[in-house]
């Protein structure tokens, strides 16, 4: 039996020819999903509370840690955002009156988001607009029983991620 080609690095064709590999199909099905939920919802976030996804997403967070704070290098992971890039978007929720930062008591280098008594309110006031945005776009897609299926294997594939990535 004659040995199978040897790739041509030149050109590449072995590198081309798997990209046809599920997994690759998977990170860009995740991507493309991600990507129009988050339009989807940002159209109905303006329309209804004037507010930027990504300050709903920092809100959210915020809202569902312990004690309504979090470090911000774990908002900025969270957030799949460098830390220079969160402290921008974080800056500019402060000026809004929605987070304010706090020292950390662990760590006098780090620092900690914090949501305010007006965050609440705003998050509130969007609330029921993004859910129903959500059940609009996930509920004739998905089952309950699909959708809490996907968060599992989506935080088990996350989980993985974060341990085997983290020096």
């Amino acid at each position: 039996m004659p040995a199978p080609p040897t790739p041509d690095p030149a050109t590449g064709e072995d590198a081309i020819a798997r990209l046809d590999d599920r997994r690759i199909e998977l990170l860009g099905m995740v991507l493309e999903v991600h990507n129009e939920l988050l339009n989807a919802t940002q159209r109905g976030l303006e329309a209804s509370a004037d507010l930027p996804v990504q300050w709903l997403g920092v809100l959210i967070r915020l809202a569902r840690s312990p004690g309504q704070r979090l470090r911000m290098t774990e908002l900025a992971r969270d957030m799949t955002m460098s830390t220079s890039g969160l402290t921008r978007l974080v800056d500019r929720i402060e000026a809004a009156g929605l987070v304010q930062r706090q020292p950390c008591a662990e760590d006098r280098r780090g620092l900690l988001a914090v949501l305010t008594d007006e965050g609440r309110s705003v998050l509130t006031s969007a609330a029921p607009c993004h859910l129903a945005d959500l059940e609009r776009y996930l509920d004739p897609a998905l089952s309950a029983e699909e959708q809490q299926l996907l968060i599992d294997l989506l935080r088990r594939v996350r989980d993985h991620v974060r341990a085997s990535a983290t020096p």
